[in-house]
């Protein structure tokens, strides 16, 4: 048994589902010192009325760190949950520094969520922003093993430390801390098919590498002088592009507003200078329709990552003619974040007169970046020729150990040490990749991942609903909307603005049904099995199908 301060104790038998790999001396937290090293005085964290630099940033992770370690052990997992806030970030990366793991929450999400993945990950500290004090008070009591609760403030409540509390003492050196490669750096939490959430295990070999891949594949003309844009809370993808920003030494800033205002965002990429972002494909639609995009100079805008859900051709080109060349297509997910395959700007802007190729490859996710094999292969696991759909199983140092605690779970998706995504797609001759649909069902509206079983469950459990099956239909401003359809018990009556109301009493209000529709029967095959398929059809044919 390796002793508690490697940190990677509790998943070390989840290893032998991959090859050995060597070791590496490298940690996530080690590109903002030696991004202070290299550039001092560049601004880390970015606000219109304040800024703190790369040498005070580097010295309050590790007067953070300390406090951490003062309160709890390598190992830990630290949950957050936060507005779009510095903060966010900077105990995510300080919790990593000191050889902890950050479990960040989506703050879209029910406080009984929140409350699963805390108590799943045995968190021993949640870190929150003054907005969620009052759904966690809800779930506090039922959370015996946390034994630190840390709030954004400087007077909270009793019995919860202010993170002002985390920044006090004189020692700002490192942390003397063993953290090795595979030591679980981010414990991400992804959906599932059987209704509760699974943590992907994300260790600093599996971040190091996405941050290398991003910045030999894509952001090859990142630097110093980029000020990247927080428009996604960090549970998101926006926090895996912004390490690989750190690395470079760029600032980061966030929005003050609670939610996406294209007014504001435009606002801050001409007063900030703004060079860099990421973005999912409703949020680009949403800057699009706005009226006050004519009216401030983007021009400083170079790099715009993408990816999260369906970009369509035609989103796209408009995009490309408002903002420019600065789009970069990707695709990952949780199990192996973002940089399985990409598409870099220079190929997605294709220019006019484009040939029929180049357009066509504009529904691409691009192709397998360096550092990862990537397969179609059938039911048997056996590769497919170009062309024909299949799963994409991808091999790499960016794929996870494992899920945590879940053992069984982890073989399946980890067999043979190929990660099998559950998404269907299909290669063509030169290797550009087309994701055309989801062997789990999957959901992806305005780049939130929703699971119809989930929503499934929360509808069968209405006492006037028998049967239930829930789909993803096109959407002109969330890529999908869910829609549910139900059958109804005999003699019994309820409103599609009831069950509506009913789903958000229970889960976030993202994933609840945007429309119901009542059938006398649901399709099924001869095995009793939903055929969700002829429901989509309707829907979807002539419709393109894209993740």
């Amino acid at each position: 048994m390796p002793s508690s301060r490697s940190g990677h104790r509790d998943f070390l038998p989840l290893l032998p589902y991959l090859p050995h790999r060597p070791s590496i001396d490298m940690h996530v937290a080690h590109f903002v010192h030696r991004s202070a090293q290299r550039w001092p005085d560049r601004p880390l964290w970015l606000g219109l009325d304040f800024q703190i630099s790369y040498r005070e940033g580097s010295r309050r992770l590790n007067r953070i760190a300390r406090q951490l370690l003062q309160r709890g052990q390598p190992g830990d997992r630290v949950a957050i949950l936060s507005a779009n806030r510095f903060e966010a970030f900077e105990i995510y990366l300080a919790a990593i520094n000191a050889g902890m793991a950050a479990v960040p929450l989506n703050p879209k999400l029910h406080a009984l969520e929140h409350a699963y993945m805390i108590a799943d990950s045995g968190a021993a500290f949640v870190v929150f922003s003054p907005e969620h004090a009052a759904s966690l008070d809800i779930v506090r009591a039922d959370l015996p093993l946390v034994r630190h609760w840390v709030e954004m403030t400087h007077e909270p409540a009793a019995g919860t430390l202010p993170y002002a509390d985390l920044l006090v003492g004189e020692d700002d050196s490192l942390p003397d801390v063993v953290i090795e490669p595979d030591t679980l750096a981010w414990l991400f939490y992804t959906s599932g098919t059987t209704g509760k959430p699974k943590g992907a295990m994300e260790t600093h070999r599996n971040l190091v590498t996405m941050v290398q891949q991003f910045l030999l594949g894509i952001l090859r003309d990142a630097n110093e002088f980029d000020v990247m844009l927080h428009t996604a809370p960090i549970a998101h993808g926006t926090a895996s592009v912004g390490l690989a920003h750190l690395a470079v030494g760029a600032a980061q800033t966030f929005p003050t507003s609670a939610n996406f205002d294209p007014r504001h965002i435009f606002e801050l990429i001409e007063k900030l200078q703004i060079t860099s972002s990421f973005l999912a494909p409703t949020m680009v639609q949403m800057l699009l329709d706005h009226p006050a995009r004519t009216s401030h100079d983007l021009t400083t805008l170079k790099n715009v990552v993408y990816g999260g859900g369906p970009m369509y051709v035609e989103l796209l080109k408009q995009a490309l003619q408002a903002f420019g060349p600065v789009f970069h297509q990707i695709y990952g997910q949780g199990e192996a974040p973002m940089t399985c395959a990409a598409m870099p700007k220079w190929e997605v802007n294709v220019g006019d007169g484009a040939s029929a190729t180049k357009l066509r490859r504009l529904a691409s996710a691009g192709r397998e970046m360096p550092g990862v094999r990537l397969r179609i292969v059938d039911d048997e696991d056996r590769d497919v020729p170009p062309g024909q759909p299949g799963e994409i199983v991808v091999r790499s140092d960016l794929v996870m150990t494992g899920y945590w605690n879940r053992p069984e779970a982890s073989e399946e998706t980890l067999r043979g040490g190929w990660l099998h995504t559950g998404d269907v797609g299909h290669l063509d001759e030169e290797g550009y990749l087309y994701i055309t649909d989801r062997k789990k069902d999957l959901i992806i509206s305005g780049g939130s991942n929703i699971y119809p079983r989930e929503v499934e469950e929360v509808l069968l459990a209405h006492p006037a609903v028998s049967e239930a099956c829930v789909i993803g239909v096109p959407d002109p401003k969330w890529g999908e909307a869910v829609k549910a359809f139900v059958v109804m018990r005999e003699g019994s009556e309820v409103t599609e603005t009831e069950l509506i109301a009913f789903c958000l009493s229970r889960m976030a209000s993202y994933k609840k049904p945007k429309s119901v529709e009542r059938v006398a029967a649901l399709p099924k095959s001869a095995y009793g099995k939903v055929l969700k398929r002829e429901l989509r059809d309707r829907f979807w044919t002539g419709k393109e199908q894209r993740v």
